[in-house]
């Protein structure tokens, strides 16, 4: 899985504190998820705003500071940072 490196600095930082790894947090979550035959804890509108709210501010960061590097690159070489295909 690709995570952006600061959440995942974070997310190992709070399951070590109850002695996981981030994987072992995420095979808990696959099996709670398997156990309960999808989330294993309930999605509501307010959730999916609170998820949209936060994921707008942090693309209008990225954004800002994409707009404030004086550093360009050719759709070749993004491409080849994504690792994705044109």
């Amino acid at each position: 899985m690709r995570i952006n490196p600061e959440v995942r600095q974070n997310l190992e930082a709070v399951y070590a504190k109850n002695g996981l790894t981030l994987t072992d947090a995420v095979n808990v979550f696959f099996q709670q998820s398997l156990n309960a035959g999808g989330f294993p804890f309930q999605v509501t509108e307010g959730n999916a705003e609170l998820i949209k709210a936060k994921a707008l501010t942090r693309l209008m960061k990225e954004l800002n500071e994409g707009i404030s590097d004086s550093v360009s690159y050719s759709e070749d070489e993004v491409y080849q940072m994504l690792g994705v295909e044109k």
